[in-house]
């Protein structure tokens, strides 16, 4: 599987943008999904994921309630709805696939289990 990220762009605080991350491959139903971003001088964060089907999802505490990621296998598509952007929401935005399966969810908050990235696409959010 190959990801190519898509829909960054400059909004101004309390805006809205939906990132896209289009996947290549046979497999893609396979594989967990997920969104994580890295600030100027930060280290990358999780921001959310989304399971194989769809239907249970997870979010860092700082984007929950603003932020909903959402998959289209038959497009294989991920996307991340993101509401009431703030300054801090600044970073470029990764997507990311793993086709290993864990019991405990918590591990899909790791960036190191990821095995699949995009390029990345920018979102800055202006005050």
């Amino acid at each position: 599987v190959q990801l190519v990220e898509s829909g960054g762009g400059l909004v101004q605080a309390g805006g809205s943008l939906r990132l896209s991350c289009a996947a290549s491959g046979r497999t893609f139903n396979s594989y967990f999904m997920g969104w994580f971003r890295q600030a100027p001088g930060e280290e990358r964060e999780f921001v959310a994921a989304v399971n194989w089907s769809g239907d249970s999802t997870y979010y860092a505490d700082s984007v929950k309630g603003r932020f909903t990621i959402s998959r289209d296998n038959a497009k294989k598509l991920v996307y991340l709805q993101m509401n009431n952007l703030k300054p801090e929401d600044t970073a470029v935005y990764f997507c990311a696939g793993t086709p290993r399966y864990y019991y405990s969810s918590t591990y899909y908050y790791t960036e190191e289990i990821y095995d699949t990235w995009g390029q990345g696409t920018q979102v800055t959010v202006s005050s």
